[in-house]
């Protein structure tokens, strides 16, 4: 987060910024949640690098949750309202190319199911099958409720809410492991496991567009349960496709933003994996700025245009 970004994104309009876990000195997001408000701005949302890779396949000693408990009272005490999490057992989102040409010969990431095995990320490991029997999907579904049916109540005290990325791609199954966030009928179903306000959704509809389904209809069928968004969009299916920019993917943006209207969502909304401009090759594939500028506006543009008059 650098000065020139802050200061971007304040000019710009943007209200709350998101970070990733940090590890489990939270004085530093105390820190950063200071320096964000210095800008006009907040922290709204903490997703990525949360320590939950054993809770996801049972494993956990009870340290994983310590710490994940730990995470929400203190989100709490600092008014930060969303945890963004996974449960996507061995990995995290995947991507077999980060240099796809998109308008203008703009970068992008990509996915192909072909080129997994064979695809190498700078700065990531290769991909490789587990080395051990996979995760299976009855005992994701079993390890899921039961950190939920734990995490859940501390939530509710705290204020804070826990939001469900999909699986990234949403495929069944990856790399020898099951996957259970890879379809709707799973989300209907995570919110069924332990109702609550604080047992949420993270509409990614990049993702979600991966899955051939209608995004505004999909919006308007999980309604009052999405509390965050990463308005992003995709050409493909969930085996191969490639990021685009906001206005040239799959989904009917427009209506995507007015099922948003529809169903009173009123939570944080951002841009993820933008395309990265010229200039920009030394940044990181998907989280340059000048794609994120040319996204908010957009973004802001369709937040006005949908507005229902009273």
């Amino acid at each position: 987060m650098s000065h020139e970004n802050l200061t971007l994104a304040a000019q710009t309009g943007v209200e709350e910024i998101v970070v990733r876990y940090p590890g489990a000195d939270l004085s530093q997001l105390d820190e950063v949640n200071a320096r964000i408000e210095s800008y006009g701005m907040r922290l709204g949302v903490v997703e990525g690098n949360l320590p939950i890779e054993n809770i996801k396949l049972g494993r956990d000693d009870g340290t994983e949750m310590a710490e994940m408990k730990k995470l929400v009272r203190h989100l709490g005490e600092i008014g930060v309202p969303i945890i963004c999490y996974n449960f996507m057992a061995g990995t995290d989102w995947i991507r077999t190319s980060v240099d796809s040409l998109e308008r203008g010969g703009a970068k992008v990431t990509a996915f192909d199911i072909n080129d997994l095995h064979s695809a190498h990320i700078p700065g990531r490991p290769p991909f490789r099958e587990s080395l051990e029997p996979g995760a299976k999907r009855d005992q994701l579904w079993t390890n899921l409720e039961a950190f939920l049916t734990e995490i859940i109540p501390v939530a509710e005290d705290a204020g804070v809410v826990l939001a469900m990325h999909p699986d990234d791609p949403p495929l069944p199954e990856l790399l020898g492991n099951d996957r259970v966030m890879h379809c709707v009928d799973g989300f209907e179903r995570l919110v069924e496991l332990v109702p609550s306000p604080s047992n949420a959704i993270a509409f990614c509809q990049g993702t979600f567009s991966e899955m051939g389904i209608d995004i505004p209809a999909a919006i308007r069928q999980l309604g009052g349960h999405i509390a965050y968004v990463h308005f992003r969009d995709v050409i493909g299916t969930a085996e191969s496709f490639v990021e685009t920019w906001q206005d040239t993917g799959q989904t009917d943006m427009v209506e995507a933003m007015r099922a948003y209207r529809e169903v009173g969502f009123d939570g944080p909304i951002r841009p993820d994996h933008v395309p990265q401009l010229i200039g920009e090759d030394d940044g990181e594939p998907g989280y340059t700025m000048l794609g994120r500028l040319f996204a908010y506006g957009y973004m802001r543009g369709l937040m006005d245009a949908t507005v229902v008059e009273a």
